[in-house]
């Protein structure tokens, strides 16, 4: 590997800024907007997955999406380490979803929380 610059100095500090990109790389919070039931096991996939990588994920679940909050596997994702769940209160009344046994992790919120997840997240998805 060719480093830039003739001087010890700045070989050090080539290196050095490459470990601190690579440690922020390291750790990432991934943001997951869901719209739509019928992605479910995506969803359960790339969750368990980022969440055993040691990244945050936010789950938001709005529209179509909030049907998933009578799905077992995706209520229990809101247990795993690192990942916080809330959905759209709105959308589930529109579509008479039962939230009344969802369990105190998942937040009964608005559209202020997908703002503040994408504002917060490094990559947002859409499922």
């Amino acid at each position: 590997m060719v480093l830039p610059g003739g001087n010890p100095a700045q070989r050090r500090s080539f290196m050095m800024a490459g470990r601190e990109r690579r440690r922020r790389e390291e750790s990432m919070h991934l943001g997951i907007l869901v719209n739509s039931d019928d992605r479910l096991r995506i969803i359960i996939g790339l969750t368990r997955a980022a969440s055993a990588g040691g990244h945050q994920v936010t789950i938001f679940a709005m529209d179509e999406g909030t049907r998933l909050l009578e799905a077992e596997d995706f209520v229990a994702l809101a247990g795993e380490s690192a990942v916080s769940m809330s959905y759209c209160d709105h959308s589930a009344r529109q579509l008479r979803i039962n939230t009344a046994m969802l369990p105190g992790e998942i937040e009964c919120s608005s559209q202020f929380s997908n703002a503040a997840m994408v504002h917060n997240a490094d990559k947002v998805l859409v499922l």
